[in-house]
């Protein structure tokens, strides 16, 4: 038996615990009313997270400082891949929200939607506290502190830091040069391990999360605005299948083998709907899958802030739902507007769970739509999450592939024999 239990893959442990947690949450809301089990079940899915988060800028930092300094002194390359992927990232965040536009005019979720609602002051409080501007994001990137952002998992600022590190590494003709590359190459493969142990834990800790969520919400979380959530589960297929499916093709990507090495890290975003839970576990296996580490450890966390495809499409949808449901008449020219907006002030979210609702609110707030409609979406936002958030991260996936290819840099992936070696194949 335990033998059999070994040959489970992470996926599938993954799925199980997933439909676990959702008969535990239901029997805890509708069966065992009298006892509460999320303050026994919250601390498994806390204590995951916070293993995962622990990773993430030791990791991104020795990654992206080995992957720029430690491949030769030619920082053209540097450049040339920072322009590349801004421009791809800009090309398919476009896509993203004009599928969201059209999906929302085309479905009007927002007619007939109540907006005169008890409104939650401590939660809008949250979402509108700061409104996003370009010139707060640009300032916002660059770090009073690396150890300040490292401790607040401020993936663009560790990136930001990390690239003028390298960058100063390169031009270091000393043998301290190799001396402080061979500490990072070792830092790096010991998060990558690190990563193996905490993914052994990730089957009770997700598990744990969707029995929380189901127990505090019933099933009927499910059903609430089910057209809403609708429109933004189709519009993120049609995304996938008229912009990554082609983009795939158009880089000449094996499709059926990346999205063997996305799935798992994919599925932990969408159990999670956090990006960054899933970001060590993809970067090593877009290593796996053929993306040079140079190439990987830059595109990975800077899309993290510039591609977060699932993230906008979902923005364009809410927003002009919002405007529906209040009754605003928003031309399309407005719309397009609001559109640019968000392009500009959807950069540099962070990777965490309800983000978007940051921009949401300092969306609607500057162009007075009632901030009640945050309020509304907050009753389904956590099924909203979840999907936007796992289009991010296979968008992020596919970017380091399509660069890779662009680079004319990508190699075979690592064989079936070595992916069933790795502490992340199964528990």
């Amino acid at each position: 038996m335990f033998a059999f239990l070994r040959r489970i893959s992470l996926t599938w442990w993954i799925i199980i615990s997933m439909v676990v947690g959702v008969v535990i949450g239901h029997f805890d809301h509708s069966v065992w009313t009298a006892t509460d089990l999320t303050p026994w079940l919250q601390p498994f899915s806390s204590i995951f997270l916070r293993m995962i988060k622990s990773i993430v800028a030791p990791l991104v930092f020795a990654s992206l400082v080995v992957g720029i300094a430690g491949h030769g002194d030619d920082l053209k390359r540097v450049g040339r891949l920072a322009f590349r992927s801004l421009v791809y990232f800009e090309v398919v965040t476009t896509i993203a929200l004009a599928i969201g536009l059209i999906a929302v005019n085309y479905t009007r979720p927002g007619v007939g939607i109540d907006l005169n609602v008890q409104v939650d002051s401590t939660q809008v409080q949250q979402f509108t506290s700061n409104t996003p501007t370009l010139a707060s994001v640009l300032e916002h990137t660059v770090p009073a502190s690396f150890f300040e952002a490292a401790a607040k998992n401020e993936v663009l600022q560790i990136v930001f830091f990390a690239i003028l590190f390298a960058i100063g590494l390169a031009q270091v003709k000393s043998p301290h040069k190799h001396t402080v590359l061979s500490f990072l190459e070792g830092v790096s493969e010991v998060m990558f391990k690190f990563t193996g142990v905490v993914m052994l834990f990730a089957p009770i800790g997700i598990g744990a999360a969707v029995a929380v969520t189901v127990g505090r919400n019933g099933l009927g979380v499910l059903g609430n605005l089910a057209q809403l959530v609708g429109t933004l589960y189709g519009a993120l297929i049609v995304f996938v299948l008229v912009a990554l499916i082609p983009v795939a093709l158009l880089f000449k990507i094996p499709i059926r083998e990346f999205w063997r090495w996305a799935k798992e890290p994919w599925l932990i975003a969408f159990s999670t709907a956090s990006s960054e839970a899933a970001l060590p576990l993809a970067l090593e296996n877009m290593e796996k899958f053929g993306v040079p580490k140079r190439i990987v450890s830059f595109v990975l966390p800077t899309g993290y802030s510039f591609n977060l495809d699932g993230s906008t499409l979902y923005l364009a949808v809410a927003s002009v739902f919002v405007a529906q449901a209040a009754g605003v008449d928003m031309p399309i020219g407005t719309q397009i507007l609001m559109m640019l907006t968000l392009m500009l002030t959807s950069k540099g979210v962070a990777a965490v769970p309800r983000a978007s609702l940051v921009i949401l609110a300092g969306t609607l707030t500057h162009f007075q739509l009632p901030l009640e409609g945050i309020a509304v979406i907050l009753g389904v936002d956590a099924l909203m999450d979840m999907a936007r958030t796992s289009v991010n991260l296979l968008g992020n996936c596919l970017a380091s592939a399509a660069m890779a290819k662009w680079e004319g840099e990508w190699g075979p992936p690592a064989p079936p024999a070595v992916a069933a070696a790795t502490p992340a194949a199964g528990p």
